[in-house]
């Protein structure tokens, strides 16, 4: 393996011991990642207790595979996690179970279609190119904070894709703020939750601000969709050829309805923010790790001259930049979008032989199984070319998408939106973290850094 001794990617320091009930609640108020402790990097199975949650952590590969995989019925989505998330997503598949999930993922399928990168790639090309004009407005030598870049022309791609539109930049940041806010709160509902703490005082310590930020992201994403799915129903048909055009005609097979307004507003809000959210994340941290690493980041800009020169990129080429790919693959593995799964379990069973009641929660926990001591040569430390051999990397230990019938069906769209945002920015720019500057790795619903990320990006000769 390459050997990269700049600097050591941020990890954040582990508590020594397991903490008390009452640092859990104020540690975890802010982030989940700051309840973690050494051990949970190297144990197998897990257990928190607290007064309203059985909470059994799974890093072992094959009960990584039960869950996920082999037994998903014995181990449905999280009441707890569909509960906090309705504000935003309302019913969607990402929290629903059972034959609801099941109705609505066929009643999907047909959108997914139009993610296929022969659909999408001029759109998603077209929302990079603004993005390179952005990045270029400020001279050759550009200090700024990329995580707001990169969550913008993920947001940009994204309502492009479903919605045939380009975002513009106060609804971006409308979303984005109104996202912050959401997640934020919602870290601090899952503790009030967790530790039974009365509803009635919820809406004194923010639950109030949970619900509208849940709101203004939803009102955003309404105000054009419905004068689309009023000319449905009224039997005039847009031109469009985009997700929400294949919603809008979507019909159940059994009763042979389509879906209501308020289902459609659920599913692209499901759409829309995973779609974004995840890949914004994981850019961010793809950016901070090239400033960490110059060597490699040099690699990668042979690797786009090599392939594309001074050229428009196209689908083809994106593929072939192997060196790129494993670079977001390596930052996935050490920084995932999503750091936990949380499933909740049907019927009592056992697991390395400890019994787990009816009804407690099972969280596998990406985070931990991409950083854990067995599974990984140097866990902690960016390694791309760890992924030149995929044979080396143990089965079930890897799952940034998720596993099973419930993957991330836009993993695929999120690795060539990646790499194209990628290739752009490196062939431009040399990237270089700004002097003193460290990332704040927090963990909500999605891995980010709560003090953005700060970069220099230098433009070369070429750019």
């Amino acid at each position: 393996m390459s050997s990269c001794p700049f600097h050591q990617p941020f990890f954040p320091k582990p508590l020594s011991n397991k903490a008390s009930l009452f640092f859990t609640f104020f540690k975890k108020r802010r982030s989940w990642l700051d309840g973690l402790y050494e051990r949970s990097y190297s144990m197998k199975t897990g257990r928190v207790k607290m007064p309203g949650l059985d909470l059994h952590v799974i890093n072992q590969p094959d009960l990584v595979h039960r869950v996920l995989v082999d037994e998903v019925s014995e181990f449905p989505k999280n009441k707890l996690l569909g509960h906090l998330l309705e504000p935003l997503l309302g019913e969607s598949i990402f929290t629903t179970n059972g034959d609801q999930w099941k109705k609505q993922r066929e009643m999907l399928n047909p959108s997914f279609e139009m993610t296929r990168i022969s659909h999408v790639f001029g759109l998603m090309n077209d929302a990079v190119k603004e993005l390179g004009e952005r990045l270029h407005s400020n001279g050759s030598e550009n200090h700024l904070n990329i995580d707001p870049e990169m969550t913008y022309v993920t947001a940009d791609i994204i309502f492009r894709t479903i919605l045939s539109a380009r975002l513009d930049r106060n609804d971006a940041m409308q979303i984005i703020e109104a996202f912050v806010m959401f997640q934020e709160e919602t870290a601090r509902t899952a503790m009030r939750t967790m530790f039974k703490i009365p509803q009635w005082l919820w809406f004194l310590t923010g639950e109030s601000k949970r619900i509208k930020a849940g709101n203004a992201v939803r009102d955003v994403l309404a105000d054009i969709i419905r004068p689309r799915y009023d000319a449905v129903t009224s039997n005039t048909i847009g031109a469009e050829r985009d997700i929400l055009s294949s919603l809008l005609t979507a019909v159940d097979a059994d009763t042979g309805e389509r879906f209501s307004f308020e289902e459609i507003l659920d599913q692209v809000a499901m759409l829309f923010l995973a779609g974004h959210e995840t890949s914004a994340s994981a850019l961010t941290w793809t950016i901070y790790l090239l400033s960490l690493y110059p060597e490699i980041q040099e690699r990668a800009y042979d690797e786009v001259i090599r392939i594309t020169g001074e050229g428009e990129f196209d689908p083809l080429q994106i593929k072939q930049m192997d060196l790129i790919t494993n670079i977001f693959k390596e930052t996935l593995r050490l920084y995932p979008p999503v750091g936990f799964f949380a499933r909740e379990n049907a019927n009592e069973t056992l697991m390395r032989g400890k019994t787990i009641a009816k009804g407690s929660s099972v969280v596998v926990a990406p985070w931990l199984i991409h950083r854990h001591k067995e599974f990984w040569e140097n866990p902690n430390g960016f390694d791309p070319d760890r992924f030149n051999d995929p044979q080396s990397i143990h089965k079930d230990t890897y799952l940034p998408f998720g596993m099973g019938p419930r993957i991330c069906i836009g993993a695929s769209f999120a690795m060539q939106e990646a790499v194209l945002i990628l290739a752009t920015i490196i062939r431009d720019f040399k990237i270089e973290l700004q002097e003193g500057f460290v990332p704040d790795v927090v963990g909500r619903l999605t891995v980010r850094s709560a003090n953005g990320m700060h970069v220099i990006l230098k433009r070369r000769a070429n750019g």
